[in-house]
């Protein structure tokens, strides 16, 4: 397999000038009151997401002879509208193997950049045993997402423009799936800078580089789950799981949960659109997973493609997790005024009620009593606490 050097990276830059974006830095001081931290915005390159990076230039690197029979890849999201815009580009045809079940905007996405798509029954590894067989079959270039130093090399161009943007960073923060992304940042990082801290972030439901890493051999997971479609990789890759032993200082995960809620900040306070993967790095900046005491550190948002079909439940997770949202349980007596009561508590303490549920008691309690389940509109988890003790204060008794 051919090497990755720093040299190959400043020629993916050459490669790259008239196709990808320097996507912007911006500060982001609330997110994470105490650290001085940025956003690097790669969910605002072309199509979505980095991933256009290290497919073009892995490209821009095959023989003529390659680029006359074509190239295939297997994707159900960025990697494959990266390969795709980077074909139309090159002038070579392109395949991109999808599962049957990949989302119908994903799929139409793919085929506004001039791919072929090939619609494969069953899950994402039917789809890669596809585009497999058609390599053999046709002569295609397969266009592996992560495990190639040339597509590692075109990832590693977002440290080189980080270097010259924020040149006395003191970290970075970084999205894995694969691995390509933060492979080929912490080579370029630590190549031009040791000093520089790189970390890794994980889905807690898809930590195979995690695991990997800290059983210092590639394992494979059974199966992932996680909202951040885009990092559920069940296996990394040999070469990405070499770069990442060498040369990133900590892998930390983050729930779903965790994810929604850095989703809704980044829609809120900057105004920027994420997909779950795309978030991971802020997750672990707002909720302390990593010690940033003291540093400039800098959170790669590695692409904005959600699936606009899950942005409200996204949405609804983010406002439980950031306390912007509860939902109460009051035990009452079933009397005249009690619901009246338990508004003007609440309006006193400057919540907002969205929903009521009232109910009788359950069989074994109290023959007058009744259940009043209620969903708030609040400010953070403070405010939340506040109506509870004026409520108990009262007298009612609330339910966990």
């Amino acid at each position: 397999m051919k090497e990755l050097t720093l040299d190959n990276v400043y020629k993916a830059r050459y490669a790259l000038k008239d196709v990808a974006i320097r996507t912007d830095v911006l500060y982001a001081p609330k997110l994470r009151p105490g650290i001085e931290l940025y956003l690097k915005t790669e969910n605002l390159q072309i199509t979505g997401s980095f991933k256009v990076r290290g497919a073009y230039y892995k490209m821009s690197q095959l023989s003529e002879e390659e680029k006359a029979k074509g190239v295939v890849a297997c994707s159900a999201g960025n990697h494959a509208q990266g390969v795709a815009l980077a074909a139309q580009k090159n002038g070579i045809k392109s395949v991109i193997c999808l599962p049957d079940s990949a989302p119908i905007s994903k799929v139409e996405a793919t085929k506004s950049y001039g791919a072929e798509i090939c619609l494969v029954e069953g899950v994402y590894d039917d789809a890669y045993q596809k585009a497999l067989q058609l390599r053999d079959e046709e002569g295609y270039t397969f266009i592996h997402p992560f495990n190639d130093p040339d597509v590692i090399a075109g990832q590693g161009t977002i440290a080189l423009e980080l270097a010259e943007q924020i040149p006395d960073m003191d970290a970075v923060i970084v999205p894995i799936g694969g691995g390509g992304l933060i492979s080929g940042v912490a080579y370029t990082i630590k190549s031009l800078n040791p000093n520089i801290k790189v970390y890794g972030v994980q889905a807690s439901g898809a930590p195979s580089m995690l695991n990997s890493i800290h059983d210092a051999h590639i394992e494979k997971l059974d199966s992932v789950f996680t909202i951040a479609d885009g990092i559920a990789v069940k296996e990394p890759g040999s070469l990405t799981y070499e770069l990442c032993s060498k040369y990133v200082d900590e892998i930390v995960t983050v729930t779903d949960d965790e994810i929604s809620a850095a989703i809704l900040a980044l829609m809120e306070q900057h105004k920027l659109v994420t997909e779950g993967a795309g978030a991971v790095a802020v997750a672990a900046a707002m909720f302390d997973k990593i010690d940033l005491k003291g540093k400039k550190a800098v959170c790669l948002l590695s692409g904005g493609n959600i699936d606009v079909t899950i942005l409200s439940r996204v949405i609804t997770r983010g406002l439980l997790m950031s306390g912007r949202n509860c939902q109460l349980t009051i035990e009452l007596v079933d009397k005249p005024g009690q619901l009246m009561n338990v508004s003007r508590i609440i309006a006193e303490q400057g919540g907002n009620v969205t929903a009521v549920h009232h109910e009788h008691s359950n069989e074994g309690s109290d023959v007058n009593g009744c259940y009043l389940r209620l969903t708030l509109e609040t400010r953070n988890f403070e405010h939340i606490a506040s109506i509870k003790k004026a409520l108990t204060d009262f007298g009612m008794k609330i339910l966990e």
